[in-house]
């Protein structure tokens, strides 16, 4: 058997007086708190010289509500009395009732009364609902109300009509816990046998060890068995962790991280992105529009002359009338590609290599795999002689980097890039998944700001990359604060998350 405590052995020896007790009794008896004995009998518990009972016992309290009622009666009893006293009654008559509201209600509710086609209330010839009401002859439907009462004046858990005082607020439950102890034939046999209750030592001083005094103390014995308490140190949200990693990732292949508000101005959201002024994405379901309203920035005419006939370029443009009105409006930014275009505005010359991790807005309904609100990693590079395979390798070093084994690639169309490309990786039970949105910088996005050299652009989803790394199904669980989950999750998430060998 195991070592015991100095606390367990104290605990056996105050049981073996009186067999059984509370945790309160022994806890003046010991010169300790009630959760102390009690943690103490759990051990000698797990040794079979000591059992823990817990004990529980409800109470139920009126609220104030309820010891109106207690005094004046329910609003049904009430009302039903007013009714009975005045057969064939308009409903009118009674509705200036202070009972009426309530009371009614519950009445109908149970059956008990009922409204003609000409308003006229009356009382119904059977009162009875399921087990709740029993009919009684003698007095109509008055023993379903007295019953009632009498289960407001003596509510118990074995009633129904207590649970339902409970729910309409009536009466408030409350649960108190207690813990009996007991001594087990073990303990007592052991108790019997004699314990050592001198004071144990459990760390030692410089002078106990200089003057040899630790030879002939009672030390306490340390089990090397049994596991220590769980400690919780601070650290970082998983998602948080997973941004910073791949923040790092950027930042070591080269990259500048850019920053911006993330209340944009549909010029920059959408018409400097080269996406037309009636497009589906502007509208009201997409994107979350605010009142307040933006200045155009200088060389604004030359985007409306891009959007109207395509400008000084090859491009015929999108034709019509573009409307700067429309373009001051503010929006909650509905990507972070309106930062890029900024960044190259103000760094129109090469080499550019800039990155931003950030949240975007967007009106989605609210399910497993959407939010309206989420993180986009926009990416951009800017250079002489770039292509569109140094695209694709920037994406599949990215993802590899990540835990993504196996990167392939697949045609796509966005408003603003051409060519374009959805990167797509492998997770093992899902197969091939698309993971965002890449390509090259079209003429009409980078010509109106002087910018004449290829663009390589890139947007990918930051929330899908954390739910494959993180194991989840539910892509709201990263948002939520979930102590359990964020204690026990590793602070170093899988590295390779692609097709298995």
């Amino acid at each position: 058997m195991a070592e015991l405590t100095l606390n367990e052995k104290r605990l056996l020896a105050a049981l073996a007086e009186v067999k059984k007790t509370d945790a309160e009794h022994l806890a003046s008896v010991l010169n300790a708190t009630p959760e102390a004995v009690v943690q103490w009998g759990h051990l000698a518990e797990d040794k079979g010289l000591a059992k823990v009972e817990r004990i529980t016992k409800k109470s139920f309290e009126y609220t104030e509500e309820g010891r109106k009622y207690l005094k004046n009666g329910l609003p049904e009893a009430q009302l039903y009395k007013k009714i009975k006293s005045k057969p064939d009654s308009k409903i009118a008559e009674f509705q200036e009732d202070p009972a009426f509201k309530i009371g009614f209600g519950q009445l109908r509710k149970n059956g008990l009364v009922k409204v003609t086609e000409n308003g006229t209330i009356q009382l119904c010839e059977v009162a009875v609902r399921g087990d709740d009401y029993i009919p009684d002859k003698d007095k109509g439907h008055a023993g379903s109300i007295e019953r009632d009462e009498a289960s407001l004046k003596n509510p118990s858990d074995k009633d129904p009509k207590t649970k339902e005082f409970i729910k309409r607020g009536i009466l408030a439950e409350s649960e108190t816990v207690r813990y009996a102890i007991s001594i087990t034939p073990a303990g007592l046999a052991l108790v019997h046998q004699g314990l050592d209750l001198r004071e144990e030592i459990g760390t030692l001083t410089r002078d106990q060890i200089l003057s040899g005094a630790w030879k002939t103390a009672s030390l306490r014995r340390y089990d090397i068995h049994k596991l220590p308490k769980t400690v919780y140190p601070g650290k970082s949200h998983p998602y948080q962790r997973l941004i910073d990693e791949m923040r790092q990732i950027l930042l070591e292949m080269g990259f500048t991280e850019m920053h911006g508000g993330i209340v944009q101005s549909a010029f920059w959201n959408f018409d400097a992105l080269f996406q037309p002024q009636d497009h589906p994405a502007r509208e009201m379901q997409d994107t979350f529009y605010l009142k307040e309203e933006a200045p155009l920035p200088e060389g604004w005419e030359c985007l409306r002359d891009m959007h109207e006939h395509g400008g000084n370029t090859s491009s015929t443009g999108w034709g019509g009338k573009w409307n700067p009105d429309k373009a001051k409006q503010c929006v909650l930014r509905t990507h972070t590609t309106s930062l890029s275009i900024q960044y190259l505005v103000n760094h129109p010359e090469p080499p550019v290599k800039a990155f931003c991790i950030g949240r975007v807005y967007r009106r989605e309904a609210i399910d497993p795999t959407h939010t309206p609100e989420f993180e986009q990693l926009e990416g951009i590079v800017m250079d002489k002689g770039v292509t569109f395979r140094h695209l694709l390798g920037f994406l599949k070093e990215f993802y590899q980097r990540m835990g993504f084994e196996d990167v392939r690639f697949r045609p796509g169309f966005f408003p603003y890039t051409e060519p374009s490309v959805e990167p797509e990786i492998y997770v093992d039970g899902l197969g091939w998944v698309e993971m965002g949105g890449a390509g090259i910088f079209r003429q009409e996005v980078t010509a109106p700001w002087g910018v004449t050299y290829p663009v390589l652009a890139w947007g990918l989803g930051v929330s899908r990359v954390a739910m494959f790394r993180l194991g989840l199904k539910d892509l709201r669980q990263l948002y939520q604060s979930d102590l359990e989950w964020i204690r026990n999750s590793p602070v170093h998430a899988p590295a390779k998350v692609g097709r298995k060998a």
